[in-house]
């Protein structure tokens, strides 16, 4: 036995050749525990060194944060070789930034964007994608802003890095949509998403990057399909832990997109990843995930312990995008039981006196609920003064998800003579449809405001249409609201067609078998996201037909979509 820890460079070589063999296989931590062995057993510190930052790089898609950061630590203690060193140093910023640890993690990854710049453009080029994760993360705008300038810099030089085995050809166009969506989302969107789809349309290096950039950039459709191919990529053994990020991602792309069963889905995978590679903040993400969610179906009970979990686990003075999810959710939830003063007082916290929002980009996707939080807690003019400071710092055109939030916001605080400008407008955008409980919200508030003017026969369609989306959705608070609007205009509103509950009577694990097969996923791929045989969720599936009262697949569809049928009213 101790004759095999003595340094031994034939044996070193054998286990190099053993971790190149696992790596072919997918075994991406069985190869890096073979690297870091043979580091053990070299005879010289070079060699030392140089396995040892292989380790940590393969350590890397594994998830292994705390790994990657103690083998990266012993390349610091073995070499002088400024290469190498460099090339350690952004492997532990990249533990850092994945053990919740965003302030060194920013400060070392500028540090490296800096030194790298000049002679390892690759390098660079990556310190500064995982700097302007966590300017994203923060929201800060002065760490906004150095994120930004790493990249002015790099833009500077003579072009990127030349292509490599290990710097594919469009990795720094993917790279830099992706920092100037994380550092400014709502600015210079007539040149950053003409840029983002037609990079799509070739073949992506980090499709990961790329669809967090697309939902980032409220390209939802866009984001949710390459978001889910990256994550066939990343179910493979041995690279689970680096799917953490990308199922944040998809998480907040299905929540905006209306596919809800989908982003619970993706939060418990999320979760089991977190907790298995200690990832706090993906932790956290998935634990939002499912409470605003639970708010938005009016699951009350489930709230407030999911928040409190997030904020023990997540700095929130550190993490203000997670602050402003969390004040979201909770005065969504506030908002969805009637208490309207205690939504006003959560939902006003995302911007400060003067407009200032506490995050550059979440923020903003609240301006429509603090506005009705604002007119039922009758602070009209409060919210109004607020409202066009905050809007005053953002872009003229940020884009149709975020014209459409701001144009109901802003008819809901109108006077009633001035509001229907604001509300009709983007209705007349199909685009909006692309965000459905926000655009269902708008249909629901302009209804509404049109019975007001007792202008019933316009506000019935509109209002059909909102109790459509939020039966679709489950959003019991929203589906009873439309409903009494409904009444109120004189229509008999029925139940939805199919047996009420018809899912109720199946196990967890089958309603999301039928759920993803209603949504029109194959049998692969339902087992792909599941994790079984496509041979249990066909018997899953079987077993299910007969107690849903169907005959087969093509009929899931209609069970999962709840449908309105109006009675004639006068």
């Amino acid at each position: 036995m101790n004759a095999a820890l003595e340094p031994d460079e034939h044996l070193a070589a054998l286990l190099v050749d053993s971790a190149a063999q696992a790596q072919r296989r997918g075994g991406a931590t069985a190869a890096a525990r073979a690297l870091e062995r043979a580091a053990e057993l070299s005879p010289g510190e070079p060699d030392k060194a140089r396995r040892l930052l292989a380790a940590a790089e393969l350590a890397l898609p594994a998830g292994q944060a705390d790994w990657v950061r103690e083998l990266a630590g012993k390349v610091l203690t073995l070499t002088s070789d400024p290469d190498l060193r460099i090339a350690a140093r952004l492997d532990i910023g990249w533990s850092l930034l994945w053990s919740n640890r965003n302030a060194d993690a920013f400060d070392t990854l500028l540090s490296v964007a800096a030194e790298a710049s000049p002679r390892l453009p690759a390098i660079a080029w990556q310190a500064t994608w995982m700097a302007a994760t966590v300017a994203h993360q923060t929201g800060l705008p002065e760490v906004c802003a150095k994120a930004r300038a790493a990249l002015d810099l790099l833009d500077s030089r003579d072009g990127p890095p030349a292509t490599a085995e290990d710097w594919p050809a469009g990795r720094a166009d993917e790279y830099r949509i992706w920092i100037r969506a994380c550092t400014d989302p709502f600015g210079e969107r007539a040149d950053i998403v003409p840029r983002l789809r037609r990079t799509a349309g070739g073949s992506l290096s980090d499709p990961g990057t790329f669809g967090a950039a697309a939902w980032v950039l409220d390209e939802t459709e866009l984001a949710v399909r390459v978001l889910r191919e990256a994550l066939s990529r990343l179910r493979a053994p041995g690279v689970r832990g680096a799917s953490g990020g990308v199922l944040s991602a998809l998480e907040w792309a299905c929540v905006d997109s209306g596919r809800w069963d989908d982003a619970l889905a993706a939060a418990r995978e999320a979760g089991d990843i977190a907790a298995a590679y200690k990832m706090e903040t993906v932790a956290g993400s998935a634990d939002l995930t499912t409470a605003i969610v639970a708010a938005m179906r009016g699951e009350h009970d489930q709230v407030a312990p999911l928040l409190a979990r997030v904020r023990a686990a997540v700095d929130t003075s550190e993490y203000r995008g997670f602050a402003t999810r969390i004040w979201q959710t909770a005065g969504l939830a506030a908002l969805a039981q009637g208490n309207y003063v205690t939504a006003y007082a959560q939902l006003s916290r995302l911007f400060a006196a003067d407009g200032t929002p506490l995050h550059h980009h979440f923020s903003y996707l609240a301006v429509a609920d603090l506005a009705a939080a604002a007119v039922r807690a009758e602070r009209h003019l409060e919210a109004r003064t607020l409202l066009e400071r905050a809007l005053a710092r953002v872009d003229p055109a940020p884009g149709p998800r975020l014209a459409q939030l701001t144009a109901r916001a802003r008819g809901l605080l109108a006077e009633p003579d001035s509001a229907e400008a604001h509300l009709a407008a983007p209705l007349a955008d199909p685009t909006g449809d692309t965000w459905p409980f926000e655009r269902a919200q708008l249909q629901l508030d302009y209804g509404e405001w049109l019975r007001r003017q007792r202008r019933i026969n316009d506000a019935k369609p509109i209002l059909v249409t909102a109790l459509e989306t939020f039966r679709r959705l489950g959003a019991a608070p929203w589906t009873r609201r439309a409903e009494s609007e409904l009444r109120a205009c004189g229509v008999t509103v029925q139940a939805p067609q199919g047996a009420p509950g018809a899912l109720d009577g199946l196990t967890a694990q089958q309603r999301e078998i039928v759920i993803l097969a209603g949504h029109g996923l194959t049998n692969g791929e339902i087992a792909d996201r599941l994790f079984l045989s496509p041979r249990t969720v066909a018997s899953h599936l079987y077993r299910s037909y007969p107690r849903l009262g169907i005959a087969g697949r093509r009929q899931l569809r209609d069970i999962i979509d709840q449908q309105i049928t109006p009675g004639a009213g006068r």
